[in-house]
């Protein structure tokens, strides 16, 4: 899915990671009110291990985010846009920003489930994709709802994903959400891998 979408450098992630650990030992993570311009600097390089890195630094600083910093957060979303950085933003970044500020949850995700970006769609559909019995599922259903027929590969593999991974908290719910529900093959087919 990576083929020929960015330049790279030719790290491999054990490397990479190493670089990362070596760097902050020696300059240490950067402040909470800076971590957005070292996050958007990151994203601006050519290279994609540079974002693979602002990953890896936003990460160990989550519980420290301030609520004006989804707007940054949802930039990095928007930039440079691919499975690889989208999938750990909304799941790992946006996941815990929610978590923090859960009554951003609302204007915020359902502004990008309406969205004509695809990535931030995405972003809508996998946030709670490790919330497990916390998983808000009646907003799982209005997303996906909204959604099912969409067009775009990584929308319909979203909608599967995260019915597969709230399959393994409850798999009674996710069957007949299935059952009940037009999705495209794609989408019920991830679905129902455990079910």
């Amino acid at each position: 899915y990576l083929k020929g979408q960015f330049e790279f450098i030719g790290l491999d992630a054990k490397t990479l990671r190493s670089l990362i650990a070596d760097f902050i030992k020696e300059f240490h993570y950067p402040d909470t009110e800076k971590l957005g311009e070292v996050a958007l600097h990151l994203w601006r390089m050519p290279e994609r291990e540079f974002q693979h890195a602002a990953i890896e630094i936003i990460r160990k600083k989550t519980k420290q985010f301030r609520k004006q910093d989804i707007a940054w957060i949802e930039e990095l979303i928007i930039r440079k846009s691919w499975w690889d950085t989208v999938d750990a933003i909304a799941i790992h970044i946006c996941g815990d920003f929610f978590k923090l500020f859960p009554e951003q949850i609302i204007p915020i995700t359902n502004r990008w489930i309406d969205s004509d970006n695809i990535w931030l769609n995405r972003s809508a559909l996998l946030f709670q994709l490790k919330y497990k019995v916390n998983t808000d599922t009646k907003l799982l259903s209005s997303y996906i709802e909204k959604q099912a027929g969409h067009k775009d590969f990584f929308v319909r593999k979203a909608i599967g994903w995260i019915l597969r991974e709230y399959s393994k908290t409850n798999k009674k719910w996710v069957a007949e959400f299935v059952a009940s529900h037009q999705l495209s093959s794609l989408s019920r087919k991830e679905a129902t891998k455990y079910i």
